[in-house]
């Protein structure tokens, strides 16, 4: 077994383990992928205070998410196709965050289904929901995170309409898949990653197949989903899910402080700030870079969370040293799942954990609450100039 140290090392097995197709659908952003580029590359910008001669003993990760406990300020984020990762990449990740004590995020495009990932958990998750043009799907898919329990639902509002990411069409990353010569070699050389999808039955989109009248099968799937992202949702509507829900509602895709005013008009439990990971808007604003103007503007009247680039605990660290309440790691623990399954999703957890909380004590601080501004060295530019 390989010793991993960073989160680097799940990336290296990750890449080994994982058909290519699937590793590009991860690692990779929209045209020129400058924003996924920047969203990990702006953190480095940031620098560390270090303080010494400061009691570090009684130190303290735990906080809060949406009220809910956490053991870390990270929740998992949705990401589509956790299953082609890894078989039933959607169930051993929940597991992984269930026993560490942090959320798991379930994507509507997730192979496992709600209820697949419900009856194979103890406790309740979030659910991360897509609006479709097909309004009654959007209420079935509601009801049904009622019915498997789920403790928030993360509304997604920046994919309304799809960027163009250059590595799925090249590879064929379709629904359902494009086979090249290329292609079926590179499956056939994933021998481990072969075998466990033989041994899963859950090979489809498990919250939309069987739940859409006419959808029966992966063929029928793919004239579905090329049109039916709702290009008309708007803030009304986003009032009206809330309405439809009834619970705490996250708002994903923030990255501009009208819209961060808009989300708490429209009453918002939290947003979240993100872009996508850098897959929809490229040249847009990294999230970190995009979070202080947001917590300038609504930071003090809603939970703000940060998620794109996070790649390490000192990433954590520097977001809510920023203002954020908390974050979400999406491709760091897809590296891990793609690597050892249930075991490097914990494996991803614990290493992002280890350097939060021994950064946070070289910082002279005890709990993650205190951290702030205090703890940075953040350049005079960092936050641009802009017309």
């Amino acid at each position: 077994m390989a010793k991993i140290t960073e989160i680097e090392d799940l990336k290296r097995i990750y890449k080994r383990r994982t058909p290519k197709m699937f590793y590009d659908y991860c690692e990779s952003g929209s045209w020129t992928e400058q924003t996924f580029r920047e969203n990990s590359s702006d953190f480095d910008l940031i620098k560390l205070r270090q303080r010494v001669a400061v009691d570090m003993t009684g130190r303290s990760t735990a906080s809060q998410m949406i009220g809910q406990d956490v053991a870390m300020p990270v929740a998992l984020a949705p990401v589509g196709s956790t299953g082609m990762q890894h078989a039933d990449g959607e169930i051993l990740a929940a597991k992984a965050a269930e026993k560490f004590g942090v959320p798991f995020t379930l994507s509507t495009m997730s192979v496992c289904s709600l209820e697949d990932v419900a009856e194979n958990t103890t406790k309740p998750f979030w659910f991360q929901l897509y609006v479709m043009k097909d309004r009654e799907f959007t209420k079935r898919a509601i009801q049904r995170a009622k019915d498997a329990k789920c403790s928030a639902l993360v509304l997604t509002l920046d994919l309304q309409i799809l960027g163009q990411r250059h590595k799925d069409i090249k590879n064929g990353l379709t629904v359902p898949i494009k086979l090249s010569p290329h292609t079926i070699l590179d499956l056939a050389t994933k021998w481990r990653w072969g075998l466990q999808m033989m041994k899963t039955k859950r090979r489809s989109f498990g919250n939309i197949v069987g739940h859409i009248d006419g959808i029966t099968d992966m063929s029928s799937l793919s004239v579905w989903a090329a049109e039916s992202f709702d290009p008309k949702l708007d803030w009304d509507y986003v009032k009206e899910i809330k309405e439809l829900w009834g619970g705490p509602l996250i708002l994903k895709g923030i990255l501009d402080a009208d819209d961060a005013e808009m989300a708490l008009n429209v009453g918002a439990d939290a947003i979240v700030v993100s872009n996508h990971g850098g897959r929809q808007l490229d040249g847009a604003m990294s999230s970190i870079k995009a979070l202080p103007s947001i917590m300038d503007a609504v930071g003090d009247k809603i939970e703000v969370h940060l998620d794109s680039g996070i790649r390490s605990g000192q990433d954590v660290l520097k977001a809510l040293a920023m203002g954020a309440t908390g974050t979400y790691i999406g491709r760091a623990f897809i590296y891990g799942l793609g690597a050892m399954g249930q075991h490097g999703v914990e494996e991803a957890l614990r290493v992002i954990h280890k350097e939060l909380d021994v950064t946070m004590a070289l910082c002279g601080e005890t709990k993650v609450q205190d951290l702030g501004k205090h703890n940075l060295l953040v350049p005079r530019d960092f936050y641009g100039d802009w017309a």
